[in-house]
């Protein structure tokens, strides 16, 4: 059911370029694209992190033909303006990548500076420490490498036999599913004993897969990238308590600020789906002193203050689709319908 509805969804979305409604309708102030990893293409069936990889030639493919659209490219500093400004003839693309992995300044950093156009960077800083735990990489090695798992749920045993690519696609689903469900400490506990179980060594794979301080101190040297939080350790908030959630924030900015000696404005919710944070954060967001605050929500910018700076809605591209002609419908803002404000954008 869900292939459909996604092959319903990207039928829906070619006929409105074949109809002209992108360029007809164009809405909003601009969009905010983002983008988890860009690496090359990956050899094997099983990718369940597929959906958030692009490759560095799509990176550059879409970057050209956001130039030829006419589209401005802009920081997060001049999205803020331009969201509760008066509309501007020329409407923006703000570019950004989650999580500050390594393959950043490996593959995405060289296409960006050669296009010589603004990015943002959310660092959880757990990572760049060298002590964040990046579970969705080792449960993904744990699932290709196994084909029986067994694990505890709860006070329960569960089994799981996987001998398909689908069938171990639809186990990382699941147990992905779950463990986002659960308070930081018992995701931990539950992510060390599969670790443990399958000799997957969770604090390697993290390390290898982030950027470390001097990645990133390099990277705030350029004027065109913009350093923003996410925290410190990436958790879910909604399953935290108010204290502890902005304890999060507040420290992961703190942290930030320290290291690269500069104020640090701008946060992204960890996961940012609707399931992952609430009004309560938002709220949070102004009181730790960010300006903005990105979501994974789907959705475009508007001007005038009409769109919550501290709930930006963000277009996550998924990478299995390597469509111009969609991404141009989406950051038209055709694709989606008004959304009408959480609160004064300006506040």
């Amino acid at each position: 059911m869900a292939s459909d509805d996604r092959w319903l969804e990207r039928l829906r979305l070619e006929l409105a370029w074949f109809s002209g409604q992108a360029a007809l309708r164009s809405r909003g102030a601009g969009a905010i694209l983002r983008f988890a990893h860009v690496r090359p293409r990956r050899r094997g069936g099983f990718q369940p992190l597929g959906a958030h990889e692009i490759t560095p030639q799509f990176l550059d493919r879409a970057i050209r033909a956001l130039k030829q659209w006419k589209y401005d490219f802009l920081g997060m500093d001049e999205v803020c303006r331009r969201a509760v400004t008066l509309p501007e003839k020329r409407r923006f693309v703000a570019l950004t990548f989650d999580g500050a992995n390594k393959d950043f300044i490996n593959f995405a950093y060289p296409v960006l500076a050669r296009h010589a156009v603004p990015c943002t960077i959310y660092v959880p800083t757990a990572f760049p420490d060298g002590v964040g735990e990046a579970w969705w990489f080792g449960l993904e090695r744990m699932i290709a490498r196994e084909s029986r798992i067994s694990l505890m749920m709860g006070e329960k045993e569960q089994r799981f036999t996987v001998t398909d690519n689908a069938e171990k696609q639809a186990l990382f689903s699941y147990l992905e599913s779950w463990l986002r469900s659960l308070p930081p400490a018992d995701l931990s506990a539950a992510i060390a004993d599969l670790c443990a179980r399958y000799r997957i060594d969770l604090a390697a794979i993290s390390r290898e897969a982030s950027m470390g301080w001097e990645d990133l101190t390099k990277l705030a040297a350029d004027p065109l990238v913009t350093i923003g939080s996410a925290t410190v350790n990436y958790p879910v908030l909604a399953n935290m308590k108010d204290a502890a959630a902005l304890r999060e924030m507040t420290m992961g900015k703190a942290v930030a600020e320290a290291a690269f000696r500069r104020e640090i404005r701008h946060f992204a919710f960890p996961f940012g789906d609707r399931s992952s944070f609430g009004r309560s954060h938002v709220v949070m967001a102004e009181e730790a002193g960010f300006a903005s605050a990105v979501s994974t929500i789907p959705g475009i910018v508007d001007a005038e203050g009409r769109t919550n700076l501290r709930a930006l809605p963000r277009i996550s591209w998924d990478g299995r689709v390597r469509s111009l002609r969609m991404m141009r419908v989406l950051v038209s803002g055709v694709a989606f319908a008004p959304v009408k404000p959480t609160g004064s954008a300006a506040n």
